[in-house]
């Protein structure tokens, strides 16, 4: 199956690139500026609303200026005690009422066309209603009904209450009275009557008509009670109904309600003073339609972008293959053995250098190939001429072999040298050569792990004989190796190496009497350890670091600097990598020093378990 091509991968790459960076950056601008102009618009929505809010108690907390004004007049309390069936004081209440709004309320009237009426009716069902600089008289049996109403509705401490009523039919709906319970002359009496205004809301609505919602958007007020006070067309709907009580649960917050099959963001704010709702209203999709509008460019943008994008990087693959793919077809002809150059004249880029190197590797092959024939028909006639010579020395490196001493021979010599020694009764030279003799003996077998410890022991015994006679100086080894573990198995020649290298490197100056080597040994949590001590000179740090790390990388004993083995035998490296080379890699040789103060070494191998040689 073929690969994909270089002109298809950079199309490819290119594509992926363009489409990242564009779906990138559309995306985010698309959600950074939707979530702008969705804030935008939420705040424009509630400073609206807060514009509305702040105008409409400044009106009505001019009403209740007037108000106080009407209700705390002493004519009007007074009319609040006359007797129903007292014409007089009646007429005379009614004139001193009315003598008093032309005074008091003209002005006020002038300054705000809102008012409807005003009325005061006692708890006796008498009535006066002041309605464009006139006197009303109702029916008695509809102010009485009227005035339970404003009782039952308004507070008992004189606040005043603002009621979705009228006390003609005629208005109903298209006013809101406010109502406030009035006592008689004597303060410390009971409520007497209500004092109330009419306040027109046609008049009172070109303020709310100030909010701008667009087509669609609207405004309405609901009160406490879930009563729908403005507009009229909203005033049909039942109070408490399921959009009032989300705009009374609501609070101050914004949400989002479906109203008429349609999803709408509502804004609401409650009146400290009125405690009416403020509520406008706006369909999701004409808030969002600016975002929506922002998102059809990016695409439109994005795709024309696009096209440019791969027209361009088309081209750009284009250039770059087209002379790779003459590089490619000479370089098939060059593997037949056609030398085929590419004209690079007119190219100062790097596929012009690219080119450049081409043909100056064609021709340094051309000449090389020739080099390499001639070459090879001298080594044709040189192989012919020296290849008796290697035979013939092959011969004698065999036959150097063949004559080398092998060990049996070594026996004999060193048993000879046993008898003379008999002969001359020299019981040190008998010790000596007997020691080397076992020594020897047991260091050519092949034989790597079929030991025991106490094999091992044997051996180091042998040793200490030839070198007690070699330097002169008696020197004991404490063996602490309990009883039961010296037929433990393990590694041939690993002990004698140990304390060949404490001799070495331990003693510098020569065994003290105080110096000491012990060996001992422990089973434990599936190990067999055998430990060799002693209180030599020890380890300096940065010796035993290096020391350390080349156990940790397994490596064989290798020359020092200076060009020479390592002294103590085989050394403690390759005493190391055979316990693993017979036991596995999770054991070996670990070293344990304190400088000044002597080395621990410790070998470490499997409980009980026959060692297996790694292939």
């Amino acid at each position: 199956m073929r690969g994909k091509t270089l002109s298809r991968q950079i199309f490819s790459n290119f594509l992926i690139v363009i489409v990242l960076s564009l779906v990138s950056v559309g995306a985010f601008s698309y959600v950074q500026s939707s979530k702008a102009l969705d804030g935008q618009v939420k705040q424009y929505m509630e400073q609206m609303i807060d514009s509305a809010n702040y105008q409409t108690d400044s009106y009505l907390q001019a009403y209740e200026l007037l108000s106080n004004a009407f209700s705390s007049n002493s004519d009007v309390r007074a009319f609040m005690e006359i007797k129903p069936d007292d014409s007089y004081e009646y007429y005379e209440y009614s004139e001193k009422i009315k003598e008093f709004a032309r005074i008091s309320v003209i002005s006020v009237v002038t300054l705000y066309k809102q008012l409807n009426m005003i009325y005061a009716v006692g708890q006796h069902g008498r009535s006066v209603i002041y309605e464009n600089q006139n006197l009303l008289n109702f029916d008695p049996v509809l102010v009485k009904e009227k005035y339970d109403y404003l009782i039952k509705m308004t507070p008992a401490d004189g606040k005043i209450a603002l009621l979705n009523m009228s006390i003609r039919e005629v208005d109903q709906g298209s006013v809101v009275t406010m109502a406030r319970k009035v006592r008689g002359p004597s303060y410390g009496d009971a409520n007497r009557g209500v004092v109330a205004i009419e306040i027109k809301l046609d008049e009172l609505a070109k303020t709310w008509d100030r909010v701008s919602l667009g087509k669609k958007g609207f405004f309405f007020i609901v009160d406490d009670a879930g009563n729908y006070i403005y507009p009229r067309s909203m005033s049909e709907r039942k109070p408490q109904d399921e959009l009032s009580s989300h705009v009374l649960a609501s609070g101050n917050q914004t949400f989002i309600y479906k109203y008429n099959d349609e999803e709408r963001m509502f804004v609401s704010r409650k009146s400290g003073y009125s405690d009416w709702n403020l509520v406008a209203s706006m369909p999701v999709d004409e808030l969002r339609r600016p975002a929506n509008t922002i998102r059809t460019t990016t695409i439109s943008v994005g795709l024309i972008t696009l096209v440019i994008a791969l027209w361009l990087a088309s081209r750009f693959g284009r250039s770059i293959i087209a002379p790779i793919r003459w590089l490619k077809d000479s370089m098939r002809e060059t593997e037949k053995g056609n030398w085929q150059y590419i004209d690079e004249s007119g190219r100062t880029d790097e596929i012009g250098g690219l080119i450049h190197s081409y043909n100056l590797m064609v021709t340094r092959l051309s000449d090389m190939i020739e080099r390499v024939y001639e070459a090879e028909l001298d080594q044709q006639k040189n192989a012919l001429e020296l290849g008796e010579t290697k035979l013939e020395r092959q011969r004698a490196e065999y036959q150097s072999l063949q004559l080398q001493i092998n060990p049996h021979f070594l026996y004999n010599t060193l048993e000879t040298i046993n008898c003379y020694a008999i002969v001359q009764d020299s019981a040190e030279i008998t010790e000596m050569v007997e020691a080397m003799a076992f020594m020897l003996r047991y260091s050519v077998q092949t034989n790597l792990e079929e030991i025991t410890v106490a094999n091992e022991l044997n051996h180091v015994r042998n040793y200490m004989i030839v070198l007690q006679h070699r330097t002169g100086k008696e020197f004991e080894i404490d063996v602490a190796i309990p009883p039961n573990l010296l037929l433990e198995q393990m590694v041939r020649l690993t002990l004698q190496p140990l304390i060949e290298n404490i001799f070495q490197h331990a003693f510098p100056d020569g065994v003290e009497p105080h110096h000491f080597i012990r060996i001992n040994a422990k089973k434990e949590n599936g190990l067999f350890q055998v430990f060799v001590e002693d209180n030599g000179v020890g380890i300096k740090p940065e010796r035993l670091a290096e020391l350390r790390k080349k156990l940790e990388e397994n490596r064989l004993a290798e020359p020092e600097e200076n060009g020479t083995k390592q002294r103590g035998g085989i050394g403690l490296m390759n005493v190391h990598r055979r316990i693993q080379m017979v036991f596995g890699e999770a054991y070996g040789l670990s070293v344990d020093s304190e400088w000044g103060s002597g080395t621990c070494l410790t070998m470490t191998m499997p409980e009980k378990a026959r060692p297996k040689i790694r292939g």
